[in-house]
């Protein structure tokens, strides 16, 4: 699974880049069925702007975003997001198959 990070008017910390790499162990269990997570954090005035795009093995793609005004909480509610996702895929899936 390749996991890459950008920032849009906000330089990506190290701390960041720890927090996003203990949030990816929550999701250790889709390794298999995601090719690309591509994280872009985003900054204006007043918020945040946490986006990912999934990219699964079976040639789907799916958005996913997030506006808060604390990058962590953000970055929390995300992959609550993501997890949800993720299993909906993985059913349909399973229901073709």
């Amino acid at each position: 699974m390749n996991i890459d990070v950008k920032g849009v008017h906000l330089d990506i910390t190290q701390k960041v880049r720890d927090y996003l790499a203990k949030k990816m162990k929550r999701l250790g269990y889709a390794e298999d069925l995601i090719i690309d997570l591509l994280f872009t954090l985003s900054q204006d005035s007043k918020a945040y702007k946490v986006e990912v795009n999934i990219n699964f093995r079976w040639g789907t793609s799916a958005h996913i975003g997030v506006d808060a005004f604390n990058l962590i909480k953000g970055i929390d509610q995300l992959f609550d997001k993501m997890d949800t996702k993720i299993n909906k895929e993985k059913e349909k899936i399973q229901k073709h198959a």
